[in-house]
């Protein structure tokens, strides 16, 4: 779910802009749907679900790469140490990420999970400034302050650290800061690719372990369960491609606030269909960080619209000095 500049967004294709924006739509609609996807495959544990999603997800990039034709990228991201090195440490961020969202979601606490991903944009900001050396905007400054405020007050109000919607806020941070820094070198399909590749040892290991226990659900809960399972793939990869697709259309101030969609719909899937509860402290701790992300929301379509203006101007200059040099070329 990281997200790359959009290539060709801001071009006035108003059907390109309309497309964009529903892919987009439709991925953040589908992650915010995930909790009702993990608890159907309940009574699977979630290092089980984890291993399956990795196995799967494979599987389906392999298949795609194959009727595509294009493992022409295999050999030289095998042989650069660097991009090897920082895909591994995203897959491992990601693989941390999923199994914590999965667990938040079979222990009924898929309202955590919500608040983690609500979070993250402000611990984007701040890894920015801690590890880029990123200068902050005052509303980002304010932001960063905001969200340090509520994740202070949820661990005092609840006597304990909030670990869930801390870690998931930091993993996926760290996730996207990884794939900023080895750089846009793999495109979707690629990347998922080789991180799943990356991941999928150690997925294989614990299938193997499990059914040596006896403790895995694959077979033996009828094939709804393990149609579910082996569906895993697909649910993974086609919002990650619709994402790729919606991120190369539109601006990427409009998919930061379309992302807000995913969270929303955890919390609504949590409380309303789930029937979670969720206390009036966390209540509360929602309303501090809505004000971060309101701050940050504000910052960054105020940044945006003033990018656009420089645009224009150094467009509008470019074109007065070309006239004043066609004025002042000799008449043939």
């Amino acid at each position: 779910m990281t997200q790359p500049p959009p290539a060709s967004a801001g071009g006035g294709n108003e059907t390109e802009l309309r497309r964009g924006t529903a892919y987009a739509v439709l991925a953040y609609g589908i992650w915010g749907l995930f909790p009702l996807y993990f608890a159907a495959l309940e009574p699977s544990g979630a290092w089980e679900i984890l291993a399956h999603r990795v196995l799967w997800t494979l599987a389906v990039c392999a298949l795609v790469l194959l009727v595509r034709r294009d493992l022409a990228w295999i050999r030289p991201f095998v042989s650069s140490r660097r991009l090897l090195l920082g895909v591994t440490l995203a897959a491992l961020l990601i693989a941390v990420n999923w199994l914590i969202y999965v667990l938040a979601v079979l222990t009924g606490r898929t309202y955590e999970a919500a608040l983690g991903y609500f979070l993250n944009p402000v611990v984007t900001v701040a890894l920015g400034v801690l590890v880029l050396g990123e200068r902050l905007r005052p509303l980002q400054r304010a932001a960063v302050a905001v969200g340090a405020a509520a994740s202070i007050y949820l661990a005092v109000a609840g006597g304990v650290i909030p670990w869930i919607p801390l870690s998931l806020a930091v993993t996926f941070g760290l996730y996207g800061l990884v794939k900023k820094k080895v750089g846009a070198r793999l495109d979707a399909m690629h990347s998922l690719s080789a991180e799943t590749a990356v991941l999928a040892p150690g997925a294989g290991v614990v299938v193997l372990v499990l059914s040596a226990q006896g403790a895995t659900t694959f077979a033996g809960h009828g094939a709804p369960h393990t149609t579910l399972l082996v569906l895993a793939g697909v649910v993974t990869a086609v919002p990650l491609l619709l994402f790729a697709a919606a991120a190369r259309r539109i601006p990427l101030v409009s998919v930061g606030l379309i992302q807000f969609i995913t969270p929303l719909l955890q919390l609504l899937v949590g409380v309303l269909v789930l029937g979670e509860h969720v206390s009036g402290r966390l209540w509360i701790g929602f309303g501090i960080v809505w004000v971060a992300l309101a701050l940050v929301t504000v910052d960054s379509v105020r940044a945006a619209g003033s990018a656009r203006s420089a645009r224009t101007t150094a467009r509008a200059a470019d074109e007065r000095q070309g006239d004043r040099s066609e004025m002042a070329e000799p008449s043939p």
